[in-house]
C-alpha cells in the first residue's frame, strides 16, 4: 500500500489514541528508516529510546530468526535456558541478584511496585511510594499513579498511597520520608516524557543516603535511559550508588517487547511462588533478542561510542543555540539522550516539523523539547546530517 492508504486504513479501523506523524514506515537499517513511497529519513527517535542498535541490527535478527525456528513460548511453567542465560547476564552487571521478566515497561513498573508493598508488608506494614512530579511510569493504573497528572485525567480514583515530590530536589523527599508508612522511593535519572531533564550530580547520591537513613527502599526507573543510552550500561552507574530495585524495557528488547525488573536478594525473596506472574514475558524470543543487545553493546565498544557520540552532539548543539538565540532556549543531554528547548510552543512545534519534513525523525515533548534519541551506532556523519537539518529548519524560521 502507498502512505496515503496505510494511513487511511488507520484512521479507519485503530482507536485514536496517538497523535501520530503523517508517516507509514516500510523498512528500516541501522540508523535510518524509509516510508512506504521511499522517502528516506534519519532516524532520531529509535522507536522512543528502543532501538539501541538501530533498525534491524544483523545480531538481532540472527537470534530471533534462529530461535523461531526451535521454540517461541512454553510459558513459565517451564525452565527456560535463554531466560537463564539472560538473567545470569544482566545480574553480572548490575547491582542485583535477581530478575523477573515480563513484556514492556508498564509491567515492570507495575511488578516493581508490587514488590516494594510485598517487602514493605513484611517490614512494619509500609506501603506508600514517594515518586517525582512530572514523572512516565506507564498508562496502567498502578503506574499511572506515579505518573504525570496529566496522563491520569480521567482515570481517577488511581491506586492510594503515592505521593508526589518536586524532581532534582532533596527536601521535599526528605520531608515525605518523613512518613512511616513509606516504603519506596521511585525515580527516573532522567526524566524523558518530561523534556530530557537532568537533575543536580548529586541528586541520586543524595536520594540514596537518604532511603539509606530511613531503610525504605531506592526504586529507579531506566527504562528509557538503560541498555547503555547513557553511555553506561545503566546510568545509575553515573553516579557511584546501587537502587535495590530497578526497571528495564525498551531497548533491552532491540526491538521486540522485553521488560524486566530486577532486585536485590533481600528484597527479592519477598515474591515466592504464585504472588506474581505473566504468561509471555521471558519467552524464547524477547530473550534471544535481549541476549543479542547486551552482547553486542558490551562487546561492540558502544558505551565508549554512546559517551563520545553525545558529547560530541551537545558540543554541535550548544553552537545551534549560541547562533540561534532568539529560538533556543537550552540544550543538555547525558550520552545519546538530548534535549533542545525552545523558547515557545509555537516555535518548538514548527521545528519539530520542519525536520520531519527534511528527514530527521525527533520528537516534540512537553511542548517546547525536542528529544533526540540516536541509537547508540550513531557516528559524527549522522550527527552532523542532524545537525545541519536542525540548522536549517531554525534558520528557515528565524526568517518567517
Amino acid at each position: 500500500m502507498s502512505s496515503e492508504e496505510t494511513i487511511a486504513e488507520s484512521g479507519e479501523y485503530l482507536m485514536n489514541t496517538y497523535g501520530r506523524y503523517p508517516i507509514a514506515l516500510a523498512r528500516g537499517k541501522g540508523c535510518r528508516v524509509w516510508d512506504e513511497d521511499g522517502k528516506e529519513y534519519l532516524d532520531f527517535i529509535t522507536g522512543i529510546a528502543v532501538n539501541n542498535l538501530g533498525h534491524c541490527h544483523p545480531n538481532i535478527v540472527r537470534a530471533v530468526t534462529g530461535q523461531c525456528k526451535t521454540l517461541m513460548q512454553v510459558s513459565n511453567l517451564f525452565h527456560v535456558e535463554k531466560q537463564a542465560e539472560l538473567a545470569r547476564l544482566l545480574v553480572e552487571n548490575s547491582f542485583a541478584d535477581k530478575v523477573f521478566f515480563c513484556n514492556s515497561g508498564t509491567e515492570a513498573n507495575e511488578g516493581a511496585i508490587k514488590l516494594a508493598r510485598k517487602w514493605g508488608g513484611a517490614n512494619g506494614g509500609r506501603y506508600k511510594i514517594v515518586h517525582a512530579r512530572d514523572s512516565f511510569h506507564g498508562r496502567t493504573l498502578g503506574a499511572l499513579s506515579a505518573t504525570n497528572k496529566k496522563y491520569q485525567a480521567g482515570f481517577k480514583p488511581l491506586l492510594p498511597g503515592f505521593k508526589a515530590v518536586p524532581y532534582g530536589k532533596i527536601e521535599p523527599i526528605e520531608k515525605a520520608l518523613s512518613d512511616e508508612k513509606v516504603c519506596a522511593v521511585l525515580l527516573e535519572p532522567i526524566q524523558g516524557e518530561n523534556g530530557v531533564v537532568i537533575p543536580y550530580e548529586n541528586y541520586l547520591r543524595d536520594v540514596r543516603r537518604l532511603t539509606r537513613k530511613k531503610k525504605v527502599l531506592l526504586m529507579l526507573d531506566e527504562i528509557q535511559v538503560g541498555m547503555g543510552r547513557t553511555g553506561k550500561l545503566f546510568a545509575y552507574e553515573h553516579y557511584g550508588i546501587e537502587p535495590d530495585i530497578m526497571t528495564l524495557a525498551k531497548a533491552l528488547g532491540g526491538g521486540i517487547p522485553c521488560g524486566a525488573f530486577l532486585a536485590t536478594d533481600r528484597v527479592a525473596r519477598h515474591f515466592t511462588p504464585g504472588v506474581h506472574g505473566t504468561t509471555l514475558g521471558g519467552n524464547p524470543i524477547a530473550m534471544s533478542a535481549g541476549l543479542a543487545v547486551i552482547r553486542t553493546i558490551m562487546e561492540d565498544g558502544l558505551l565508549d561510542r554512546a559517551a563520545s557520540s553525545g558529547a560530541y552532539f551537545l558540543e554541535r548543539l550548544a553552537a545551534i543555540k549560541e547562533a540561534h538565540p532568539g529560538l533556543v532556549k537550552d540544550v543538555r543531554g547525558k550520552g545519546l539522550i538530548l534535549g533542545v528547548e525552545f523558547k515557545s510552543p509555537g516555535i518548538a512545534k514548527d521545528a519539530v516539523s520542519r525536520a520531519v519534513g527534511k528527514g530527521l525523525l525527533t520528537i516534540l515533548t512537553e511542548q517546547r523539547v525536542m528529544r533526540l534519541l540516536p541509537p547508540l551506532i550513531a557516528g559524527e556523519k549522522e550527527i552532523d546530517e542532524a545537525i545541519e537539518i536542525i540548522g536549517e529548519t531554525l534558520g528557515e524560521a528565524g526568517n518567517a
